[in-house]
């Protein structure tokens, strides 16, 4: 609809006696009229998007009317807008022609002004209902892939749950043992996080846990993924990468989150222990041997004094 709420109505014709015919029809029956006296005029007014309706005139100087309906209905911006096509051919076969090129509706010449906005007035119903039905459908997909990444992610952090991260992670390690492309695994606990949440609150445990995730998103790559193990545990799998380049990018994360200002912390630095496992490993055949590993080099971390990283 234009901006006054009023349809608009793109008439297709290059005769001015009937251009002026239609004209007082269709502003009598209170539409806009514009006017496209060719196809390749009525085409540009129409990707505009300038026209909630088309009436098509069969001949035109430049290209059929049939021609530019076609174009009309394979253009994905186009697609859509009603077209009435008018014609004083009255053979069966324009028709056809006419419907099969993707015309709404035909109307052959003479007509009267009661049935053409008759026709008109159809076929903007038609379009309205079909609109709404459209918004309706992109609300519920909106609704429903909400739905999914509320399902997959944790509400806190922003980074995917356990549930998710246990299925991406039994994926990847298949994956890798097919292609034979190594797949390396960081398991991340913050050190002393019970101390923050006894001193400071759990609001502040919150906060710091968001901070610290978004830490681990910005040091890792673009193909790598993150989750949220449980509690101040977060797990990262890093695709066609080995234990030794995945240090590289535990080392960007244990430095960011170490020197990290913590507002709410008074002046506490928090860090993080980092345990890397990966495969190939003769000794890891699944995704619970490859998460087991990178536990136990994560607590070496811790025993060795926090604020490292240890490999198996």
């Amino acid at each position: 609809m234009g901006s006054s709420g009023i349809a608009r109505i793109l008439v297709v014709e290059d005769s001015e006696q009937q251009a002026e015919s239609v004209r007082s029809a269709i502003e009598k029956a209170g539409y806009e009229f514009i006017l496209a006296g060719d196809g390749k005029s009525a085409i540009k007014a129409a990707v505009s998007g300038k026209a909630d309706l088309i009436l098509m005139d069969l001949v035109l100087p430049d290209m059929s009317g049939v021609e530019v309906c076609r174009w009309l209905k394979v253009n994905q911006s186009t697609r859509l807008i009603p077209i009435l096509m008018l014609s004083s051919k009255g053979e069966v076969t324009d028709k056809v022609t006419g419907i099969e090129a993707g015309a709404d509706d035909y109307l052959p010449k003479p007509y009267s002004d009661m049935e053409l906005t008759a026709r008109i007035y159809a076929l903007l119903r038609t379009k309205a209902l079909q609109d709404e039905l459209s918004d309706k459908n992109t609300q519920l997909e909106r609704l429903l892939a909400r739905v999914e990444t509320l399902a997959i992610t944790d509400p806190l952090t922003g980074l995917y749950n356990r549930r998710y991260t246990e299925t991406f992670i039994d994926k990847e390690i298949k994956a890798s043992f097919r292609y034979e492309s190594p797949l390396a695994c960081l398991m991340i606990d913050i050190d002393s996080f019970k101390s923050v949440n006894d001193d400071f609150g759990h609001k502040v445990g919150d906060e710091v846990l968001k901070d610290v995730a978004g830490m681990i998103t910005d040091a890792i790559r673009e193909v790598d993924t993150a989750g949220r193990w449980g509690g101040e545990e977060f797990v990262v799998f890093l695709p066609r990468c080995t234990k030794e380049d995945a240090n590289l990018s535990a080392t960007r994360i244990l430095k960011s989150v170490s020197e990290h200002s913590f507002p709410s912390l008074e002046g506490r630095h928090i860090t993080v222990s980092i345990g890397i496992s990966g495969v190939p490993d003769p000794a890891i055949e699944n995704a619970d041997n490859l998460l087991d590993a990178a536990d136990r080099a994560m607590y070496k971390a811790k025993k060795n004094g926090r604020n490292r990283i240890e490999a198996v």
